[in-house]
């Protein structure tokens, strides 16, 4: 099965960690410029990394959140970004796990998975290797960590 599987360690409280995923101000802070969550299951959970483009094309337009554990798990759904427009209605599972290992230490475990084999389905976990792996999580490392962002 196609997934993609990630763990970071960071130095902030639990609550910190929390804050950063489940807020406005906390995706706001390290995820994208903007955002519209209803913090409760079925509530959405759209990022919007381009928010001068179209409904639809901003980025996890429509995405909805599955699972809440209060501050042990959040899931929601994930969709392909616009440049794979073949399938940008299909969606994939984000799950992450949040573990405190000291009071200023935590670990978070990230799985989506749902890709698929198909070329499209491909070229989506690639980018999503990159992005999870690349800029999402180390930039949560850097504001949680420094209270800064590097946006380029």
């Amino acid at each position: 099965m196609n997934k993609i599987e990630l763990e970071i360690e960071i130095n902030c409280s639990l609550d910190e960690l929390w804050q950063a995923w489940t807020t406005k101000e906390g995706i706001k802070s390290f995820f994208a410029p903007d955002c519209d969550i209803e913090f409760k299951v079925d509530g959405k959970f759209e990022i919007f990394f381009d928010t001068e483009a179209l409904y639809g094309l901003k980025g996890s337009e429509g995405m909805k959140i599955l699972a809440i554990q209060d501050k042990r798990m959040l899931a929601f759904t994930w969709n392909a970004p616009p440049s794979i427009p073949s399938i940008r209605t299909q969606r994939t599972h984000v799950v992450l796990y949040f573990t405190e290992v000291s009071p200023k230490r935590c670990k978070l475990h990230l799985i989506n998975d749902g890709y698929g084999d198909s070329e499209d389905r491909l070229k989506a976990l690639a980018y999503f290797e990159s992005a999870w792996g690349k800029v999402v999580l180390p930039r949560l490392k850097q504001y949680l960590e420094h209270c800064s962002i590097k946006w380029d």
